[in-house]
């Protein structure tokens, strides 16, 4: 096989996000729940010889060394591989969003290119790789949606009913490391567990990122608003700008604003590529 177009990167949305401490070594422990949607980015992969690692934009201009070229060269690296590969790009995910898309097409770039140089890597060693790369990696190749504890090691996978949701992103996108170490943050929230989020995946829980976000971004504000006018109740996903609301069947219309990304998502049972790579260690 010398081509493989058409491979999906999926978003994640996070339905919660809970800072319920910090260890001392800085990093913060968190409880959430990483949910997949069908907002996706698609990759196009072909090999070539020589070992050259070539990358083509096809809508965002993205920068030298990003995430799906350092997973390229890592898992090159790593092997000893002498193959090479071009890789299109359609990015749809928003960046500074919090809806994982770096993360994603790493993880999907991993995948695929594990299948194109006939390199049979199980997926313990992709997920040894993904982390080096971002601590969102390993959850995208393992391709569940998790809860998600410690500071994004822990990885439960669970099952979720299915269900649509709007999801907007408004132009500004807000970095993580100010929201991280901004005084502000609330770092103590009560751990919770998965039986009593079970009882309401979609009303439960909050985003503890959310008020400093809103205080960075004012955007982060405009968009809560813009669900809330359609009678929903919004949520700030990950630490990024974009926010989310569970869609029911009295959801109004949304009219998304000019240079606003925004999209009705339905919610994944499993990542696309799910059996690309063996579970066996």
């Amino acid at each position: 096989m010398k081509l493989l177009h058409d491979v999906p990167a999926p978003a994640k949305l996070n339905l919660f996000l809970h800072i319920t401490g910090q260890r001392p070594d800085g990093y913060h422990l968190l409880q959430s729940v990483f949910m997949l949607i069908d907002w996706c980015d698609t990759l196009h992969f072909e090999k070539r010889p020589g070992g050259g690692i070539s990358r083509e934009d096809l809508t965002v201009q993205l920068p030298a060394n990003d995430l799906i070229t350092r997973a390229a060269k890592l898992l090159q690296q790593h092997t000893g591989c002498t193959q090479g590969v071009h890789i299109a790009v359609e990015k749809q995910i928003p960046a500074q969003a919090g809806m994982g898309g770096g993360s994603s097409d790493a993880a999907s770039c991993l995948l695929a290119l594990n299948r194109l140089w006939d390199l049979k890597l199980k997926r313990p060693a992709l997920e040894q790789l993904g982390l080096q790369l971002g601590a969102d990696v390993p959850f995208f190749l393992r391709g569940h949606n998790a809860w998600v504890e410690g500071i994004g090691e822990q990885i439960t996978p669970i099952a979720l009913p299915a269900a649509r949701f709007w999801v907007l992103k408004p132009p500004s996108g807000v970095e993580t490391a100010q929201i991280f170490t901004h005084p502000a943050l609330q770092r103590a929230t009560k751990p919770a567990t998965i039986s009593v989020f079970a009882a309401a995946p979609y009303d439960f829980g909050h985003n503890d990122l959310q008020p400093v976000a809103q205080t960075i971004c004012p955007d982060v504000s405009l968009a809560l608003q813009v669900l809330g006018n359609a009678g929903m109740n919004g949520k700030m996903t990950g630490s990024g700008s974009a926010v989310f609301a569970h869609c029911t069947s009295g959801t109004a219309p949304i009219q998304v604003p000019d240079r606003w990304q925004g999209r009705q998502c339905s919610n994944l049972e499993v990542h696309p590529l799910q059996g690309w790579a063996s579970s066996d260690s």
